[in-house]
């Protein structure tokens, strides 16, 4: 049976897991581009990425909460044309172990880690919208973190990659009052520029506790040979999921 309007909303007022979706780069893999061709989204929504009425919610660009649907990132990269990422398979491969899922978008297109830095527009909108989602006596649970592509195209960025990203991870967590916010981010699988390998390194090798890093490469890319398709994006919206729940939910934890 659905759910009319007034549950939902209730529902997701309600609302204690909060997923934060973030980073992005010359890719936009976060915000997704799977499906999308000739500047169009097919509209494509595999089977795993399927709206769930009663358990998956997304705080859109007017810091509402509505049913998660595909393009997650629709109102938020909203210079580019979204398609499918790897939120919605996540949040459904998590949900039965997790309960209620609120997902947060905050990925934006063409960005490289500098632009991420506190005080800039797309740290502080993060950070705002994070808070809102917790307003109302929910709980951030995790950041997922998907960036880097841009970081490659130089030598400079590339070398101070380590000390940004660092940078970046201390920060969310002092600004959210969370200083164990579980984060994993996504270790890149191509990049715009010919320093991958050096980020990669970075991003495989932080050590920062509660910070795990699962390794894109190898996903299958697009004919432009830097965005996931969109079963990529499926993928690693599980391998995301195995992440987290096998570092961050104890069995104790189960939701019956």
């Amino acid at each position: 049976m659905g759910l009319s309007n007034s549950t939902q909303k209730n529902e997701a007022q309600h609302t204690k897991q909060i997923f934060i979706l973030s980073g992005q780069s010359g890719q936009s893999n976060m915000s997704g581009r799977g499906g999308v061709h000739n500047h169009q989204w097919d509209g494509v929504v595999p089977l795993e990425c399927s709206p769930d009425a009663s358990k998956i919610f997304c705080l859109n660009a007017r810091l509402c909460w509505e049913v998660a649907h595909e393009p997650l990132h629709r109102d938020i990269d909203s210079q580019k044309i979204c398609g499918v990422g790897p939120g919605m398979s996540f949040a459904n491969a998590i949900k039965e172990r997790v309960g209620v899922i609120g997902l947060v978008p905050c990925a934006v297109g063409g960005t490289r880690i500098k632009q991420w830095a506190r005080g800039t527009h797309l740290y502080e909108n993060m950070v705002r919208r994070a808070r809102a989602a917790a307003a109302q006596g929910s709980e951030i649970k995790a950041m997922l973190w998907y960036q880097g592509e841009s970081d490659t195209t130089s030598l400079d960025n590339a070398a101070s990659y380590k000390e940004n990203i660092e940078k970046l991870i201390h920060n969310v967590r002092a600004d959210l009052h969370l200083p164990s916010l579980p984060i994993i981010q996504v270790a890149i699988a191509s990049g715009e520029g010919k320093f991958i390998e050096k980020i990669r390194q970075v991003q495989k090798g932080i050590k920062i506790p509660h910070v795990l890093c699962v390794d894109a490469k190898g996903l299958q890319l697009k004919e432009d040979n830097l965005h996931l398709t969109t079963q990529a994006q499926v993928e690693l919206g599980h391998m995301l999921a195995e992440a987290y729940l096998t570092h961050f939910v104890p069995s104790s934890d189960l939701v019956v």
